[in-house]
């Protein structure tokens, strides 16, 4: 376990924290301390990201479990900002459809190669986009829902860039 891992584990701990804040309405404010949950979970991404590649931190545990924290808090995100009615439910389905997707390539991809999938350029923008338009949305930031429709096109090109870059090399 390094400090890459630690900010991993706690990126999965702040799902949890998100949920039970999200959810609590004796919290004031609950959304928006939300937000600031996800926005502290995404600067645990960076940091881990930084610390793993600066002082050679990269494990196989952290290339499993860093983007499984990272989706799994985007996904729950979503799911509740939808039980609010501010994301529609295709984006979710889109977002989930493009995971199913990659997690299958990437066991087949495994299976049969050998190879790991690694995050591309788009993924990582796609991502960044999602931050921005979650915190869009919440805080009511106009072309909110523009940043978002470019976030889902950005995670759609990342998964054809994903299987053109690995399925079409054989």
């Amino acid at each position: 376990m390094n400090i890459a891992n630690i900010l991993t584990t706690i990126r999965f701990c702040l799902v949890g924290v998100y949920i039970y804040v999200f959810n609590n309405p004796a919290i004031e404010n609950n959304l928006e301390w939300g937000i600031i949950i996800f926005i502290v979970a995404g600067i645990t991404d960076i940091l881990d990201g930084y610390f793993a590649r600066k002082y050679d931190m990269v494990t196989k545990w952290g290339k499993l479990m860093d983007p499984l924290a990272d989706k799994l808090m985007l996904i729950v995100v979503l799911i509740s900002l939808y039980s609010l009615e501010i994301v529609p439910l295709i984006v979710i389905v889109i977002v989930l459809g493009k995971e199913l997707l990659m997690v299958l390539g990437a066991l087949f991809l495994y299976k049969n190669r050998k190879t790991v999938v690694q995050s591309n350029i788009f993924g990582k923008a796609a991502s960044v986009a999602f931050y921005v338009a979650v915190i869009a949305l919440v805080f009511d930031i106009p072309h909110a829902y523009f940043i978002l429709g470019a976030a889902v096109f950005l995670t759609l090109f990342a998964l054809i860039q994903y299987g053109v870059i690995n399925l079409g090399n054989h």
